[in-house]
């Protein structure tokens, strides 16, 4: 029995978004397209299939786990994994074909005993480069120089050397900029030491719509897969979120002036009024920081008032209405919209926080 709250997920939108991004990119470019986070919240296994028939080469996720259960579904296209695994995990990741992230000789060191020297088979790498994000990666010479013994072993292949960058979707490019002279130095220092990637890529969703002369062999295409990107500063692009959420007034009650809803009575009546309650609540991701926010009710805009509980919530109606009445959360309702990216900015943060957010007991429908 579904719920009255669903997500509604365009596999169509998806799939027409990798096809435009695809057809930006510099002839020979490859695209991954990361589906981390379960899809960004639209379904991993899901993604992942629509990317592949829209001409992605290879997919990225974040954890072990996540690239397991893709394989489970029978995805088979190349999967990097894009924080480093545990050591203890090496056979897992070669017995299913699994590119891993490392970051320096110490990963190796743990992981030695581990690896079975009989198996044939290489471990697929990628070395991550700390170019100024400051989360993962190497960042000196000396780091790089006691890693490539282990880089030119026979049992490892290099499959990529790759970094990411802090500021890809800020208009100001000087910290870019200063990220892409470091990464270019540290691409040397690989070619000179003999260990040569198949793949150097710098270019998240961001770097790779706004700067093509970043894309070199490969980007990684995310949050632009679901139609989240810097919408401002790629004007000649138009993607279209793949994501809407909808649900139903489950009851209508008329307050009086004075009167009071919401857990330490957090809204008061200021007149006569309308007021509906929706099944959502902070439990399927509709975080107490939306407060502020509004649904759409009748091609209306319909604010949240009061607390929002762990399972529903109360928004003020533009007028009479029935249980049952369409509430939209994030779509279009008459000629009103919105968007994760205006729900993003009562978080203030960005609107994959949105989409991830939302629980599995919001089930996803999907439409081609």
């Amino acid at each position: 029995m579904r719920r009255d709250t669903v997500a509604i997920v365009s596999l169509g939108a998806i799939r027409d978004n990798v096809s435009k991004i695809r057809k930006r990119l510099p002839e020979g470019v490859k695209l991954m397209a990361v589906v981390k986070a379960n899809g960004y919240g639209h379904g991993a296994l899901e993604s992942a299939a629509t990317a592949e028939q829209a001409g992605a080469d290879r997919l990225a996720v974040a954890y072990l786990d996540e690239a397991l259960k893709l394989r489970a579904g029978g995805i088979r296209l190349p999967i990097l994994i894009l924080t480093p695994i545990d050591p203890a995990e090496v056979m897992t990741a070669i017995e299913h074909d699994l590119m891993i992230t490392v970051t320096g000789a110490d990963w190796f060191r743990r992981m030695a005993p581990f690896r079975n020297a009989e198996c044939s088979r290489k471990l697929k790498v990628h070395v991550k480069a700390d170019t100024g994000l400051g989360r993962i990666g190497l960042r000196t010479g000396e780091e790089w120089e006691e890693l490539v013994p282990w880089l030119l072993s026979k049992f490892v292949e290099v499959d990529g050397f790759y970094t990411h960058f802090a500021t890809a979707a800020r208009e100001d490019t000087r910290f870019l900029k200063r990220q892409v002279d470091t990464f270019l130095r540290m691409k040397a220092w690989s070619q000179a030491s003999g260990v040569r990637a198949a793949h150097y890529h710098c270019a998240g969703s961001a770097a790779a719509l706004r700067f093509p002369e970043l894309a070199m062999d490969m980007v990684r295409i995310g949050a632009a897969m679901f139609g989240f990107y810097p919408e401002r500063l790629v004007k000649d692009l138009h993607l279209r979120p793949a994501l809407s959420l909808h649900s139903r007034l489950i009851e209508v009650k008329k307050l009086r002036k004075g009167e009071c809803i919401g857990y330490d009575n957090s809204y008061e009546a200021k007149e006569e009024e309308w007021v509906g309650t929706v099944p959502i609540g902070y439990a399927d991701g509709w975080s107490q920081s939306l407060r502020c926010s509004e649904m759409l009710v009748k091609g209306h805009r319909a604010p949240v008032v009061g607390k929002i509980c762990m399972d529903q919530l109360m928004v003020r109606l533009p007028g009479p209405c029935e249980p049952g009445d369409e509430v939209v959360l994030i779509g279009s309702q008459g000629d009103e919209v919105i968007t994760c990216t205006e729900l993003a900015s009562y978080l203030d943060s960005v609107s994959q926080e949105i989409s991830t957010s939302l629980s599995e007991r919001i089930e996803r429908v999907y439409t081609v």
